[in-house]
């Protein structure tokens, strides 16, 4: 297995590990009921928080998919593992840290 081809995998699995934590999500973005009965002022608050905190983790889940889309499309163009700012080719250990790097240690630490 080559080296695009190991990185087109890892890739592909954290996409669809991201689609997986997507789905279990769903529910805890749904919209919080109001049910005096079954949960009182304080509950429902820590409902909408919990609420909120789903929502920023799709949010983050989503820039991380586009991010691994993108690294994808750079694969397909032979762009991929490549320094965006001096073309030196980057580190398979940093690739393997973060698959969407797209600069290399020494461009990224400036």
């Amino acid at each position: 297995m080559g080296r695009n081809d190991k990185f087109r995998e890892l890739l592909k699995d954290r996409l669809a590990a991201l689609t997986t934590d997507d789905a279990l999500a769903q529910d805890a973005q749904a919209v919080v009921e109001l049910d005096q009965q079954a949960v009182g002022r304080l509950s429902r608050m820590d409902a909408l928080q919990m609420q909120a905190m789903a929502r920023a983790g799709q949010v983050r889940r989503d820039a991380e998919a586009q991010r691994l889309r993108q690294a994808l499309l750079r694969l397909d163009q032979d762009e991929y593992g490549w320094c965006d700012d001096c073309g030196e080719k980057i580190a398979e250990k940093r690739l393997e840290v973060d698959l969407t790097a797209t600069r290399c240690i020494g461009c990224a630490s400036g």
